[in-house]
């Protein structure tokens, strides 16, 4: 069996109307305001620890990070080489002796992405503080 379509009900208002009202909805609402993108790579808990250490120390070893971080060795090497990868940082691997060592340094790309993700946090603080 076949339903007929239901009537339009009389209180409903026309198509052109609906749209008038629909636009000055958006006019009255508030919009969200613009924040900056961050960058994802910094953002990770771990990798924003290795590149903020190295911004105050010249270099550290692994040891040095796993440390500072509390982390382990396998979650420090996966993020380090990320960051790696990026050119945030470089490493040398060398032996002291018979022992091997693994020093990190923050490149000047790390450092320049560094200062703009923290421009960008202070962003979001600034617009956060306005919005509250």
């Amino acid at each position: 069996m076949v339903r007929p379509l239901p009537s339009r009900k009389h209180s409903q208002a026309p198509p052109a109307a609906r749209q008038k009202a629909r636009e000055q909805s958006r006019e009255t609402t508030p919009r969200a305001p613009e924040l900056p993108e961050l960058d994802r790579l910094i953002h990770e808990r771990i990798r924003l620890g290795i590149v903020s250490a190295l911004a105050t120390n010249d270099s550290l070893s692994f040891n040095d990070l796993k440390r500072v971080l509390k982390t382990t060795d396998g979650n420090l090497s996966v993020h380090a080489r990320k960051l790696e990868e990026a050119q945030y940082i470089s490493c040398v691997k060398f032996f002291e002796g018979r022992v091997p060592r693994t020093e990190y340094r923050l490149t000047v790309s790390g450092r320049r992405a560094l200062t703009e993700y923290l421009n960008q946090m202070e962003e979001w603080i600034r617009v956060t503080r306005e919005q509250g």
